[in-house]
């Protein structure tokens, strides 16, 4: 008999909840906040004027959350400790005149976002979700959690030689689900949310919505040490971070900084939006909040000074299949421990400092870590990490679970992993 696991599974079943009830930024940052909300915080607008209360805060922006907890007697100048992540992932969405097909089949249109494994988004069953926006103003969620989609791959039939060439997809003719018969008629899509949303005929005057697999996230191996789902790049991070910010505002320990998540939108494609973390929206909420407790320019120089935001991701597990492909030194693996990340180019931010503080949190809550860096033949991937500290000024260090399957529609972590990162960022956000 194995031995029984040694994390918390609770952590790890909340989490398969969250991936489940997430298959949009929109929907995972109103679950994050559903999940602050119950540990005390509140919601301030960006229109309002902010005051200096103590507690905990948060501003909501499309698909982006950036959450603080201001202890009791924090002065203007309190550094903030910071866990940056992002709540979008690669996947089909839905152009704007959604309604096309042929030869009597109906379709979706949509178009590549980020960059998926296409393959993995043949033959799956797909749900659709994402954002209405209505004629007055409003936004509504929508989630069809059911079969309503499909990207039929070609039978071999018709592809003797794709076993032995390998696939070869085309974005734009290969990828556009089915989701019935009969003649396209402008307007049907949207007609249908409407309806399933509730809505009024014709009250949809804008959307953004993608594809999802609606295959429920599952514990997976003989002793189910591992965890198979969607999306857990990066809202594997978001709850984890959503949660130590929740444990760590409850604790009621006094506090020498301002805890922080920021979980930012479209990431995969740069970060280049109001939402994005090249955007000005965490420095915004940060300055208002310095600002709010009387403080000056110069009180915001030294919150600023002093602060250190995590970037976590995740990043590639060593793949037994495919070994040389990675580091030959650096073989993290799963339930080893969250990964730091290093790339002396600064696709990753870390550095020699940033690995002493990350060392000392992992340390503090007794959960081990691992190091990562690149194949230095294979070009390496980047963050939010770099653009948080150059446009920020702020040091920032790079880290997250090791998966394997990234950007699949469905990627693989091991089990015990959430729940160590959690721990560490508790240790971390406690300063």
């Amino acid at each position: 008999m194995s031995e029984p696991p040694r994390f918390d599974r609770g952590h790890t079943d909340d989490l398969m909840s969250f991936l489940a009830a997430s298959p949009s930024p929109y929907h995972a940052v109103a679950n994050a906040a559903e999940r602050l909300e119950k540990a005390g915080f509140r919601q301030v607008a960006e229109t309002d004027a902010w005051d200096g209360t103590s507690g905990g805060k948060y501003v909501l922006r499309g698909g982006a959350i950036v959450a603080w907890y201001v202890p009791e007697g924090a002065a203007p100048h309190t550094p903030f400790r910071i866990v940056g992540a992002h709540t979008d992932s690669p996947n089909l969405r839905v152009k704007p005149l959604p309604d096309t097909g042929a030869h009597g089949w109906r379709q979706v249109a949509v178009e590549i976002y980020g960059g998926p494994l296409l393959n993995s988004w043949l033959d799956r069953d797909l749900g659709l979700a994402g954002r209405l926006t209505l004629r007055d103003g409003s936004t509504r969620l929508v989630n069809v959690d059911r079969p309503l989609l499909r990207v039929p791959q070609l039978a071999i039939h018709l592809d003797r030689s794709v076993s032995a060439e390998g696939l070869k997809l085309d974005k734009q003719r290969h990828l556009q689900p089915v989701w019935g018969l009969g003649d396209t008629r402008d307007g049907d899509l949207i007609a249908f949310l409407e309806e399933t949303a509730g809505l009024a005929a014709g009250e949809v005057a804008g959307w953004d919505l993608m594809a999802h697999s609606i295959e429920a996230p599952a514990y997976l191996g003989r002793d189910k040490e591992l965890m198979a789902g969607p999306r857990m790049d990066n809202l594997l991070s978001v709850h984890a971070g959503a949660a130590a910010l929740a444990a760590v505002a409850g604790s009621g320990a006094a506090l020498p900084c301002i805890p922080v998540l920021a979980a930012f939108d479209h990431e995969e494609n740069g970060s280049q939006s109001d939402t994005g973390a090249d955007g000005p929206l965490l420095g915004t909420v940060l300055e208002r909040s310095v600002f709010a407790r009387g403080g000056s320019y110069e009180d915001r120089a030294r919150a600023f000074a002093g602060t250190v935001c995590l970037s976590s991701d995740t990043g590639h597990a060593v793949h037994p299949n495919y070994a040389e492909r990675h580091d030959p030194t650096h073989h993290p693996r799963v339930n080893g421990g969250p990964i730091l990340k290093v790339n002396v180019n600064n696709r990753y931010a870390t550095d020699g400092s940033g690995r002493a503080v990350w060392a000392a949190a992992c340390e503090k809550a007794e959960v081990p870590f691992q190091s990562f860096v690149s194949n230095n033949s294979m070009p390496c991937g980047t963050t939010i990490g770099p653009i948080t500290a150059a446009r920020h000024g702020i040091k920032t260090v790079d880290i997250g679970v090791a998966i394997l399957s990234m950007h699949s529609v469905r990627e693989l972590c091991g089990a015990d992993d959430p729940w160590l990162l959690a721990n560490s960022l508790v240790a971390f956000l406690e300063g």
